[in-house]
């Protein structure tokens, strides 16, 4: 991996712009995004990051950019940078939150680059957070909530923290999908939260494996029933996690290779 004389840009629809310029836009509240990771100028799940992006644009400001257009503002900050990288691409509107011009208006979009990253070695004791994050199907910004309840985990001697919902089900992590593990199947939390791009695609993968899995609702009281539990996202198919609240999980290590198995068999395509 090439991390050498790394130079972050940002670009708005395609054209660079510089960092004194992003001051104001509107990143607090009413934008969407998505975060992929390049390597060797190709990009996994992309069909899965142009789904995600165009549901929530319709959503929220009733207009969505063609799949090619999104393309063409990916491709610019890929060909102006280095073989491997981190991208986030930020929809908003430009007329920004608090205002009903907001809600039919065309959007702009915002690709950051940074550093690639594979996320934190692990394994990760987790603490475990009565918390809904609100439209969590939307990978949406401004949500103090997740570094908020990310520090308080720390704080109480874990490494990060996942989520109750409302009722009762762990959901997702804060920035995290999470995965269990019964020694057969891998087990998926049934729960209102965002499905990560990282998970739909270890999802379709582990179909073609013939890797049993299947969606449960799971409460604290049933974790004593797992024996691996794994915390993914776009950085990584898979970290290991060794303990939940007082639960602890003896083969998370084989659940994290059974995922990262199940990356390698996704293609990479140059966008």
């Amino acid at each position: 991996m090439n991390t050498q004389s790394f130079f972050p840009q940002n670009f708005i629809n395609g054209h660079p712009i510089v960092k004194s310029n992003i001051s104001s836009l509107a990143f607090s509240g009413f934008a969407h995004f998505t975060a992929l990771q390049v390597r060797n100028k190709m990009v996994k799940g992309l069909d899965l990051h142009l789904e995600r992006l165009s549901k929530a644009s319709l959503e929220l400001y009733n207009h969505a950019h063609t799949n090619d257009m999104i393309c063409s503002f990916i491709r610019a900050a890929i060909d102006n940078g280095p073989a491997d990288q981190s991208l986030t691409v930020t929809i908003y509107s430009p007329h920004g939150e608090f205002t009903s011009d907001s809600m039919n208006a065309e959007p702009h979009v915002m690709v950051r680059t940074a550093k690639p990253e594979n996320g934190p070695l692990g394994p990760l004791r987790l603490s475990a957070i009565q918390h809904e994050r609100p439209l969590a199907d939307i990978k949406h910004v401004g949500e103090i909530g997740k570094t908020y309840y990310l520090h308080q985990a720390i704080k109480q001697g874990f490494d990060d923290a996942i989520f109750i919902d409302n009722n009762g089900h762990l959901s997702e992590g804060t920035i995290w999908n999470l995965a269990f593990w019964d020694g057969d199947s891998v087990i998926w939390p049934k729960a209102h939260m965002l499905k990560g791009t990282m998970m739909a695609i270890l999802q379709r993968q582990l179909n073609k494996l013939n890797i049993s899995q299947r969606s449960e609702a799971i409460t604290l009281d049933r974790l004593i029933n797992f024996q691996g539990a794994a915390l993914m996202n776009s950085w990584t198919p898979g970290i290991e996690v060794s303990e939940i609240m007082s639960t602890p999980f003896q083969q998370s290590q084989q659940l994290v290779s059974i995922l990262h198995h199940a990356l390698k068999q996704e293609p990479a395509e140059r966008v």
